[in-house]
């Protein structure tokens, strides 16, 4: 009467309808000696649980602080910050200097001879402007030209 008994608790275990004490009473049943022997390939499963039972999870807790780690990290970070302030106030002073140095001629003759070279360079894109609009004026020529006649044939005033 107990293995049918036994039996049916295991059909219910597997569907999992069994209740908590239904569940002990086959944990108790398989850690027993006398387990029938078609139901002995159950016995490691329910082994396992009272055997794990037993088991605590104990975590190792470290020893040194995390502290020292944010230390080095924000002395790092102001050695980043302090050379980034550094580099940019080099690179502007050296460029604050090289731009006072804009324009200036020791030379009268050397800085005449700079002006009229840049004065031709503008000369030159300004010629090259001046030929683009004469372009332009005989395009607005011939435009108007042939819309008057167009206008002239198709009896418009």
């Amino acid at each position: 009467m107990e293995l049918v008994k036994i039996e049916d608790l295991l059909e219910k275990y597997f569907q999992g309808e069994t209740s908590i004490a239904e569940e002990n009473e086959l944990r108790n049943y398989f850690s027993s000696s006398n387990v029938a022997q078609h139901l002995e390939q159950y016995k490691p499963i329910f082994g396992y649980f009272s055997l794990a039972k037993g088991h605590q999870f104990t975590p190792e807790i470290p020893l040194q602080s995390k502290k020292r780690n944010v230390a080095w990290i924000s002395i790092a970070a102001s050695v980043v910050v302090l050379l980034g302030i550094g580099t940019y106030a080099y690179y502007s002073a050296d460029v604050v200097t090289k731009s006072k140095d804009l324009g200036t001629y020791d030379d009268p003759e050397e800085a005449f001879r700079a002006t009229q070279k840049a004065l031709s360079l503008l000369s030159d894109n300004v010629n090259v402007g001046i030929e683009s609009v004469q372009y332009i004026r005989e395009y607005q020529t011939t435009k108007d030209k042939i819309f008057i006649n167009t206008k002239k044939q198709s009896g418009g005033s």
